[in-house]
């Protein structure tokens, strides 16, 4: 998707995919611009970044989109305009960011524009359960929660694991991680791989099985998820009851996601707003920046 960069992969249960969700948001953020645009010739630099740090192409490239792409919060102008003079929207400096580094990491134009609508379109927060119980990373009383929904057997959620701790041992005091089980019907040992991390998580060892779990995507029969458990120390007798008991507690995490309209994997949430850019922590902790900005 991105010059050594991707949009955030995805293992899904339906046709469809984030390039085809990006291009229909587009067409719902662009809008016409109105008569207060001012002409090619008196438009100033944007503010924020200095474009010469860009190749000459990339520098015209980043120029032109600024004056296409329309205000990251809804206005009839362009995002150049929102930058340099309308100080209510908060959000213009890092939309003007977000494109200046997607221009410099080598996103075409259509790339941009797409990632660019997927994340300032207009949605409305998703709630979700989450407690001191839930599996975490960082205090719970963090303004900045990430909710991510994933699947043991998914090659996506696998690549997404190093980002999400990257992000977190940066962000740690920060911003809380809550992981949710979405087991997807295509991976069917992930149900149990599921409740074999929740059985460990009873007994305070989620990160090691989390780990092993992700370790070997292809050994997740119940042979092996005893051996994982008894590796990680765990006791037994107890975890094999818990492990029992907690296929209500995966389906319930898997129906809320669903009630949330989420048919694949890794569904992420940032302050209840979805995910959806490359699947690099430049761009998450860029997307967190914001949050932790609006929280203040």
């Amino acid at each position: 998707m991105v010059s050594g960069l991707a949009l955030s992969a995805a293992c899904t249960k339906k046709d469809g995919s984030k390039e085809d969700e990006g291009k229909e948001a587009y067409k719902d953020i662009e809008k016409t611009f109105d008569d207060t645009e001012p002409p090619a010739a008196e438009r100033k630099p944007v503010e924020g970044v200095n474009s010469a740090e860009l190749e000459k192409p990339m520098q015209v490239r980043f120029e032109a989109l600024v004056d296409s792409l329309p205000s990251p919060c809804g206005k009839a102008h362009s995002l150049r305009t929102s930058r340099n003079t309308d100080g209510d929207c908060k959000r213009a400096p890092f939309a003007v960011e977000y494109v200046f580094e997607l221009t410099k990491d080598g996103a075409s134009d259509s790339e941009i524009k797409e990632l660019y609508a997927l994340r300032f379109r207009d949605s409305k927060p998703k709630e979700f359960k989450v407690s001191p119980e839930t599996p975490h990373q960082g205090p719970t009383d963090a303004s900045v929660q990430i909710v991510e929904f994933f699947d043991y057997g998914c090659p996506a959620c696998k690549q997404m694991k190093p980002v999400l701790e990257e992000v977190m041992a940066q962000m740690e005091n920060e911003v809380v991680l809550y992981y949710k089980q979405f087991p997807l019907a295509g991976h069917p040992d992930s149900q149990g791989a599921a409740q074999a991390a929740l059985a460990a998580h009873k007994q305070g060892k989620f990160d090691e099985m989390h780990a092993m779990l992700f370790a070997d995507q292809h050994a997740h029969k119940l042979d092996s998820l005893k051996a994982y458990a008894t590796k990680i120390g765990v006791d037994m007798p107890q975890w094999t009851k818990d492990y029992e008991a907690l296929k209500g507690a995966v389906d319930a995490d898997k129906a809320e996601g669903e009630a949330a309209g989420i048919s694949g994997t890794p569904a992420i949430y940032i302050n209840g707003r979805s995910y959806d850019g490359p699947n690099h922590p430049k761009y998450m902790k860029m997307w967190l920046a914001e949050a932790l900005a609006e929280a203040i």
